[in-house]
């Protein structure tokens, strides 16, 4: 794994990864994702819910380290990946991305997937559930 910042958790693993770039590639391609954080927390604000993707090799990691506090005040999922230029390259970008936001189909007009797509969607949302509960708090 490459180095990512100590933030990154929960820190979905190289398959969980893959499933989750095969998902941004359909959102980019029928362009109901997200890109950056000046987008991501944007399309947080206007109440758009789905599955935030955060990049773990970030640096300087304060341009990132409000995004899990964001999304969790506002009730959204989020994981962290290892790279951000795999996460660019998914979202069909040239540039590395440091986050991405996928909402789901049906929550914006003109969105349609097939029952795969949306099958996956609703599975890694699930894994993200799951990574979230198993992260311990300081409280």
């Amino acid at each position: 794994m490459k180095a990512v910042t100590v933030i990154s958790k929960p820190m979905a693993d190289e398959k969980k990864t893959k499933k989750f770039y095969k998902l941004i590639k359909k959102a980019a391609k029928e362009k109901i994702c997200r890109r950056g954080v000046k987008e991501v927390c944007k399309g947080i604000r206007q109440g758009r819910k789905g599955i935030c993707v955060i990049a773990g090799d970030i640096s300087p990691i304060d341009v990132i380290s409000h995004m899990a506090y964001y999304c969790e005040e506002q009730g959204v999922d989020y994981i962290y990946v290892p790279s951000k230029v795999d996460l660019g390259a998914a979202a069909k970008t040239k540039r590395p991305t440091s986050c991405v936001l996928i909402t789901p189909p049906g929550e914006t007009k003109d969105s349609v997937w097939d029952p795969a797509t949306k099958e996956l969607f609703a599975d890694l949302k699930e894994v993200c559930i799951q990574e979230m509960v198993q992260v311990p708090t300081n409280k």
